[in-house]
């Protein structure tokens, strides 16, 4: 960027020792999120937790109770454990539109298959399915946790998280030894590790089985011993049979906190910065907003990484529908009125950007990427190529930010994810664009995006909290 009039100031070299200690609040605050909550349902359950000690009550209870909703009070309805909705009334009547903050909880992953167990050579696994888009090759011979749900057909729903505390055990998925490796290594990156080798390890030790029960194998061990054995484990330990499992959500997750990163402990290292180091931000900044005149929202939905479809992405009528019960208990009723809201409401659309990394600048430029350290990103628009699947901000708005995060010291820059040929992506920002009201796409830049660990700075960070609460401030 040198030579470049345009260039933007590296956020550090800006901080008041007191903007220092608050960086240092929010950025705790945020490794100890992400390292507790790396699904969606623990990401939808922490964020009800701290919105009800900051004094939001449920939308649902409200609703079935007729309680009339006046200027100050603050709601949320939770979309099947997996999304949430936050909001905050303003002064400002509903109809006159609302300030938006949007992002995913989501990651990428491996979720394990319905019907999953298998022994193999005394080797018990896990089949899996990845979700979302990874590099297949990053996710062997790394340590791994298990977290999600298991629901049995009685009624009682089991948590699941293991491999995260210090005596918990970990698993994995194993990889070819590189002696045995020629062929492995011919491939191409995509084909080096295929999807149906992606089995996670959970059990090696076998039933001892006394006399001649139990059907035999090689070496005289009962077949299926190990799986036999991984059963009484789940059944002693959770209280499920493999039957269960049908009905279970567990996802496999990088296991470990979030860290420091670098000698400076400048950055972050941490699993599901795409989208935490967004969605984090964003809710902090909703539950510090004091007194809006126009009237905050918050929504962290699911499902982005495939396309935001489904029950709990943001292409279903969940936010549409809560914003009408808001409305309708506000006194604002009718179809119009909530037409009216959602057409002059104001949304940061908030995903991470990639952050320019020199060591592949080829697919780069320069003068239109974001880099670490220089602050909240915004990209007017997305999308792949020749702007396929983008959301486009009119200038008109592109102003209003500008304007926005100016008046409030906040460190900002624009980028394009990429050169123009070289590739892209899609956020959720279109799917309520759909209703008319202005918004944009911004976000953390992120080095190893959608990679089981991923790198974020400390000032994108905090700048983004920022940047959030002037927007939600914004007349």
């Amino acid at each position: 960027m040198e030579g470049n009039h345009m260039e933007r100031l590296n956020a550090w070299l800006d901080y008041t020792e007191e903007q220092l200690q608050d960086l240092d609040r929010v950025c705790e605050g945020y490794k100890r999120f992400i390292s507790d909550n790396k699904i969606e349902r623990e990401v939808c359950a922490a964020s009800i937790e701290q919105a009800r000690a900051a004094g939001y009550r449920d939308l649902g209870e409200l609703v079935a109770q007729g309680v009339a909703l006046r200027p100050g009070d603050k709601v949320y309805a939770s979309n099947h454990g997996k999304g949430v909705l936050l909001v905050h009334l303003g002064t400002e009547p509903l109809e006159s539109g609302l300030n938006i903050l949007g992002a995913h909880i989501d990651s990428p992953r491996l979720d394990v298959k319905q019907n999953p167990l298998d022994e193999k050579n005394e080797l018990v696994t896990l089949d899996t399915h990845y979700y979302g888009g990874i590099k297949k090759y990053q996710w062997v011979a790394i340590p791994l946790a298990i977290h999600g749900v298991v629901c049995k057909k009685d009624g009682p729903t089991v948590s699941v998280c293991v491999g995260e505390s210090a005596d918990d055990p970990v698993f994995c998925v194993s990889d070819l030894l590189i002696h045995l490796s020629k062929d492995q290594l011919s491939k191409t990156a995509s084909d080096v590790i295929e999807g149906e080798l992606l089995d996670v390890i959970v059990g090696n030790r076998p039933v001892k089985v006394e006399g001649d029960a139990g059907e035999k194998g090689e070496g005289g061990a009962a077949k299926s011993a190990v799986k036999a054995a991984v059963l009484d484990l789940l059944a002693r330990e959770l209280g499920i049979d493999e039957e269960d499992l049908l009905s279970a959500e567990l996802e496999v997750v990088p296991a470990g906190p979030a860290r420091d990163l670098g000698l400076d402990r400048s950055l972050i290292l941490g699993y599901g910065q795409d989208d935490s180091s967004c969605a984090y931000p964003s809710l902090v900044a909703q539950l510090e907003c004091e007194a809006p005149e126009r009237t905050a929202v918050t929504i962290l939905v699911d499902k982005e990484e495939i396309g935001s479809v489904g029950a709990t992405g943001m292409t279903s009528r969940f936010f549409e529908d809560a914003m009408a019960e808001v409305l309708d208990l506000a006194g604002e009723r009718g179809p119009l009125a909530l037409r009216r809201c959602l057409r002059r409401s104001r949304m940061l659309s908030s995903d991470v950007s990639a952050a320019y990394d020199p060591s592949y600048a080829s697919v780069f430029e320069p003068k239109n990427s974001c880099y670490l350290g220089h602050g909240l990103t915004f990209n007017k628009y997305t999308g792949s190529r020749g702007k396929s699947g983008s959301n486009d901000a009119d200038a008109e708005y592109v102003a209003l930010i500008r304007r926005c995060m100016d008046d409030a010291g906040v460190h900002f820059q624009t980028a394009e994810l990429g050169k123009v040929d070289a590739g892209g992506g899609g956020t959720i920002a279109y799917i309520l664009a759909k209703y008319g009201m202005d918004v944009i796409d911004c976000g953390v830049p992120v080095l190893s995006m959608h990679a089981p660990w991923e790198a974020t700075s400390k000032a994108d960070v905090y700048e983004a909290y920022r940047g959030y609460k002037a927007f939600l401030g914004l007349r």
